[in-house]
């Protein structure tokens, strides 16, 4: 069966200004924060953030993310460092490819905790903000694997199939000319996932982390099958890939946090970073003490505000 198309992969991923080089895998990885940084924010002021709180966080986060994704990488893929003929400082060589995303979203977690705690901002609440625009940027992301010609699939013949320099293909596929794009598949999923989890977000008023679970359970479904298309070097359990048991016990415990967490009312971010379940801000309370203050009687309301049915209301079982 001849192709009938292919998909070319670029003549080169790094331009020189001088003596100093422009990497296209950096300028995708970069290109994809900002986008995300950008989506997150509109995200965030909508529901009630500051502007500006998503710039600080991402000064905490993305840096954690950087290393955290390195690192996986490293611990996972050790051969190419370690190994016999490696070189343990190339595992610094970040602008070489190879930033693994379990490890960029877990470090960058914790970066982002670091920035929410200092803020007084809920974490979960600002995972929902984000859950998209970190699809986008994977999405972006990964057409630095395509400047790179790296992480492709199994070798194929449909008419998408990506061309492969011989300098790139793994040993043993040297008579194989063009390969399954898995950067495309996975960057076409995680836009579709994306739009899913923006749709689903409005449609359900996802709150408490509910908006990020569905992101992670998203992205490991379509992970799993891309994964299993992909020949480049991995460890591998029981003859199977590392990232495919990743991918399945993580959106496992993604879908069980969905269930968990269902039907809890979206919480509401005042201008002070904090949150309140039942839709009020921390100003409104604020507000139901100036007529006291004032010197005038309080009404009803106030004098049983210790206690009021209001607010007990919303934490009795089976609450909205």
């Amino acid at each position: 069966m001849s192709v009938l198309a292919t998909i070319p992969s670029p003549a080169q991923g790094v331009w020189h200004l001088g003596p100093f080089p422009l990497r296209a895998y950096a300028l995708c990885i970069i290109a994809g924060i900002v986008a995300a940084a950008w989506i997150t924010e509109k995200r965030w002021v909508a529901r009630g953030g500051r502007p500006g709180e998503v710039l600080d966080i991402a000064l905490w986060a993305v840096p954690f993310g950087i290393i955290g994704g390195r690192l996986y990488h490293v611990i996972t893929t050790p051969q190419p460092y370690f190994g016999e003929g490696g070189d343990p400082l190339r595992a610094l060589a970040i602008w070489e490819g190879g930033l693994g995303i379990w490890g960029a979203i877990a470090l960058g977690g914790v970066g982002a905790w670091i920035a929410c705690r200092r803020r007084g901002i809920p974490l979960p609440a600002f995972g929902d903000a984000i859950a998209p625009g970190l699809l986008v940027a994977q999405a972006v992301g990964r057409l630095g694997n395509w400047f790179n010609q790296e992480l492709f699939g199994s070798p194929t013949t449909l008419p998408w199939g990506l061309e492969i320099d011989p300098r790139f293909r793994p040993d043993g596929y040297e008579a194989f000319a063009t390969f399954h794009p898995t950067f495309l598949y996975e960057l076409l999923w995680n836009l579709a996932a994306a739009a899913v989890v923006v749709w689903a977000d409005r449609r359900f008023r996802l709150s408490h982390g509910r908006a990020f679970a569905l992101y992670v359970a998203l992205y490991c479904a379509g992970r799993l099958w891309i994964e299993v298309l992909r020949i480049d070097d991995a460890n591998r359990f029981f003859g199977v890939r590392l990232n495919v048991f990743t991918c399945i016990v993580v959106g496992l415990l993604a879908v069980v946090y969905l269930v968990w967490q269902r039907g809890r009312p979206r919480e509401v971010i005042d201008r002070a970073g904090t949150s309140d379940d039942d839709g009020r801000r921390d100003d409104d309370d604020t507000a139901d003490d100036v007529p006291a203050a004032a010197g005038e009687a309080p009404t009803s309301t106030d004098a049983h505000a210790p206690g009021r049915a209001s607010d007990r209301s919303h934490d009795a079982p089976g609450a909205p």
